[in-house]
């Protein structure tokens, strides 16, 4: 595997394992229950990411199939990071954001649902990114609707940072849940 992709997949294994610890950490009868009216369960959480990466996913395969087809060739620049500008946004959990309409939990699925849906999105990314291996992915940029223009490796960063952000906003529901017993 080249090492570009390696790294990032790397970086997308470990915001996996932070997100899963901060979901397992909620008691399975309660990953469902929110905890203040405005605030997303855990299970809307997942679902939300559910929801975004399906997306995300939609959006970077689109473009590899369409540089595929336009005669992307071969890796040969250095990987340019996901800006720290995108990183920041990502980690600030005290300016909150609203998520667009398309990516708003509905509440129809339950924890284990949600993960299933996340991981579905999530082999649909790496069997793309596996095809693609060794092809310049620095090259292929995809848009997003808020944030700007990103290549293939930034976006797997970019989701990474997603998932962290939303780990962190599972561990607050965690103590907020803790706290009302």
């Amino acid at each position: 595997m080249h090492p570009h992709l390696a790294s990032v997949l790397g970086t997308l294994d470990d915001a996996r394992g932070v997100l899963k610890r901060a979901a397992d950490a909620v008691p399975a009868h309660r990953r469902s229950e929110r905890p203040a009216p405005q605030r997303w369960s855990t299970a809307e959480v997942l679902e939300h990411l559910s929801l975004a990466e399906g997306g995300f996913t939609n959006w970077v395969t689109a473009g590899v199939a369409q540089a595929r087809a336009n005669g992307l060739s071969a890796e040969a620049a250095e990987r340019a990071a996901l800006p720290e500008r995108v990183r920041t946004i990502l980690a600030d959990r005290v300016n909150r954001r609203n998520a667009p309409d398309r990516v708003q939990p509905t509440g129809a699925l339950d924890a284990d649902a949600a993960w299933q849906a996340l991981d579905a999105s999530e082999q649909r990314l790496r069997v793309a990114l596996i095809e693609a291996d060794g092809l310049a992915l620095n090259d292929v940029i995809v848009p997003h609707p808020s944030l700007g223009d990103f290549n293939v490796y930034q976006w797997i960063e970019l989701i990474a940072s997603h998932r962290r952000r939303h780990a962190a906003q599972i561990e607050e529901v965690l103590a907020l849940l803790t706290d009302v017993k």
